[in-house]
C-alpha cells in the first residue's frame, strides 16, 4: 500500500461507516410499505422497525465510545460492522415482522459501536489541521448517503423487492472492513485502566432509551397524553439519578475533563438544537410540498435536491471557514443560515416555483454543512486523544435524539394541517442554537500553536487529577525521547 493511500485509509473507513449507518435509514422508509405488505405487518408493527433500531442507539452510543476508549477503537469500528452487516443480512433473509424488529435492534447496537469509532479514529489519525478537513469530508459523505438513500432504496425496491435494500449494506460493510484491517493508529497515552462506571452506564442507558421512546411515541400519543408524561417523568428520574450517581463515581462514564468542556457541552447542544430544526423542517415540508402545494413525490425531491448539493459543497468551505475565522463565527453563521432557511419555507408561495424553493432548501443545506463541521470538529478536537470515544459517542448522541425531537415537535404543531406555523416553531426552535454557537471558541491568533494533541503537560492540564492519579501528572511523564512513536493500539 502507497503511504499516500495508507494516510488516507482512516478517512475513507470513517467515512465509509458513517455511510453506511446514514444510507441504511434514508433507504428503509422507502422500504416500509413494500415490507409491510410483504409481511402483513401492522402500522405499530413497521413504525418499530425505526424505533426499535433509534432506541438500541441511542442507549448504547456513549458507552460504546467508552469502550472503545478502553478496549481500542478500530476493535470496535470492525466489530460494529461486521455486526452491522450480518444483522443486515438477517433482516433480507428474516420470515416475518417480528424477526425484522427484533435484528433491526440487534442492528441498533452493532451501529452504536460502529458511530463513536468513526469520529475517535479520525480524532488519533489526524493532527488539528487535517483534522477539520477529515470532518468536512466525512460530514460531506454523510450528505450524499443521505440524499441518494431514497433515490437507490426506490430503485432498489421497485425491481427486486423490500430485501434488496438490507442485502445493500453486505458487500459495502465488507469492504469497510478490509479497509479498516490496513489502518494504524497512534496509541494516546494513558494510566493503568480504569474501572468501567456500570452503574452510570445503565443510568445512562435507560435515561436516553426511555427519552427517544417517548419522543418517537409523541406524533401517535401527543406530548400530554397518560404514556408520554410517564415516561418523560421516568426520563427526569432517572436523570436526576444519573446526576448524582456521577458526582459520586471515582470514573464517571462521562469523564469530568469532558463533561467540564464547555466547547464540546456548546457543540452538542448546537447538534441537538440544529438536527431538530432541519429534520422536523424536512419532515414538515412533505406535507408542505405534496399537501398543500400539491406536487408528486419526484417534483418534490427535486426541490430538495438544492440542500444535499450545498451540504456536500458546503462542508470543505465550512472548514476553509473554520481555519479562517475560527468556530464561533462559523457556527453562528451556519446556524443563522438554517433559521432564515427554515422560516422561509413557511413563507412559500402558492406556486411552489422551484426557483424559490431550491434557494431556501439551498440555504438549509449550507447552513447546516456549516453547523456540522464546526460542531463536529470542535467537539472531537477539543477532548484529550485518550477520551475521543466518549466525545464521538455524545456527538452521535445528540444527533440521532436531535431529529426524533424536531418531528415529535413538528407533529404537535399539526405539521400536516398548519405547516407554516409548524416551521414558524421549528426556525425559532433552531434559532436556539445561536446561544451555544456563541460559546463556542473565537478564531486563535495568527501563528498560535494548535491545540495540544494530549501527550504533552497542557494536555494533561486539562484533565482531571481525581480521574488518573499520580501517573497523569506532567512531572511523572515519560521524557520525549524515551517515548516509542511507532507503538500502536488494537493490535497492530
Amino acid at each position: 500500500m502507497t503511504g499516500r493511500l495508507r494516510r488516507s485509509a482512516p478517512l475513507l473507513v470513517s467515512a465509509a461507516g458513517a455511510m453506511i449507518v446514514a444510507l441504511d435509514g434514508t433507504v428503509l422508509l422507502v422500504a416500509q410499505p413494500s415490507l409491510q405488505r410483504a409481511l402483513a405487518a401492522g402500522p405499530v408493527q413497521v413504525q418499530w422497525t425505526s424505533t426499535g433500531y433509534l432506541v438500541a442507539v441511542a442507549a448504547l452510543l456513549v458507552l460504546a465510545g467508552r469502550l472503545g476508549d478502553r478496549y481500542g477503537h478500530l476493535r470496535l469500528l470492525r466489530t460494529g460492522l461486521l455486526g452491522f452487516g450480518a444483522a443486515s443480512a438477517g433482516i433480507a433473509l428474516a420470515p416475518s415482522v417480528g424477526w425484522v424488529i427484533a435484528l433491526r435492534v440487534l442492528q441498533g447496537l452493532f451501529g452504536a459501536l460502529l458511530q463513536p469509532a468513526t469520529l475517535a479514529v479520525l480524532r488519533l489519525a489526524y493532527p488539528e489541521r487535517e483534522l477539520r478537513r477529515a470532518v468536512a469530508v466525512r460530514t460531506g459523505a454523510i450528505a450524499v448517503a443521505a440524499g441518494s438513500g431514497p433515490v437507490l432504496g426506490g430503485v432498489l425496491v421497485a425491481h427486486f423487492g423490500w430485501r434488496a435494500v438490507f442485502w445493500l449494506n453486505v458487500p459495502i460493510v465488507l469492504a469497510a472492513v478490509l479497509l479498516a484491517l490496513v489502518v494504524r493508529l497512534p496509541a494516546p497515552e494513558r494510566p493503568a485502566p480504569q474501572r468501567l462506571d456500570l452503574t452510570g452506564a445503565v443510568l445512562l442507558a435507560g435515561t436516553l432509551a426511555l427519552l427517544v421512546h417517548a419522543l418517537a411515541g409523541v406524533p401517535s400519543h401527543g406530548w400530554t397524553a397518560a404514556p408520554t408524561l410517564l415516561e418523560l417523568s421516568a426520563v427526569a428520574a432517572l436523570a436526576a439519578a444519573l446526576a448524582l450517581s456521577q458526582r459520586r463515581a471515582a470514573h464517571p462514564i462521562v469523564p469530568s475533563a469532558v463533561a467540564r468542556s464547555v466547547p464540546v457541552t456548546a457543540s452538542m447542544v448546537l447538534l441537538l438544537l440544529a438536527t431538530a430544526g432541519l429534520f422536523g423542517s424536512l419532515f414538515t415540508a412533505t406535507f408542505l410540498l405534496q399537501g398543500v402545494l400539491r406536487l408528486d413525490a419526484l417534483a418534490t425531491g427535486l426541490r430538495v435536491l438544492p440542500l444535499t448539493v450545498l451540504m456536500v459543497l458546503g462542508s470543505p468551505l465550512a472548514s476553509a471557514a473554520l481555519v479562517r475565522w475560527g468556530p464561533r463565527p462559523t457556527a453562528v453563521t451556519g446556524t443563522l443560515l438554517v433559521v432564515l432557511g427554515v422560516a422561509g419555507l413557511a413563507q412559500l408561495s402558492a406556486s411552489g416555483a422551484m426557483g424559490p424553493v431550491g434557494a431556501v432548501f439551498a440555504l438549509i443545506g449550507a447552513g447546516f454543512a456549516a453547523v456540522m463541521v464546526t460542531a463536529t470538529g470542535t467537539v472531537v478536537g477539543d477532548a484529550p486523544p485518550e477520551y475521543a470515544g466518549a466525545v464521538g459517542g455524545l456527538k452521535q448522541t445528540a444527533t440521532n435524539i436531535g431529529p426524533t425531537l424536531g418531528i415529535a415537535v413538528a407533529t404537535s404543531l399539526g405539521a400536516a394541517a398548519s405547516p407554516g406555523a409548524a416551521l414558524l416553531a421549528l426556525a425559532a426552535i433552531t434559532a436556539l442554537g445561536l446561544l451555544p454557537a456563541a460559546l463556542l471558541p473565537g478564531n486563535r491568533k495568527a501563528g498560535a500553536p494548535e491545540r495540544p494533541t494530549g501527550h504533552g503537560p497542557e494536555a494533561l492540564a486539562l484533565r482531571s487529577p481525581h480521574e488518573h492519579g499520580p501517573a497523569a501528572s506532567p512531572s511523572s511523564a515519560a521524557p520525549a525521547g524515551r517515548r516509542n512513536p511507532r507503538r500502536t493500539r488494537d493490535g497492530v
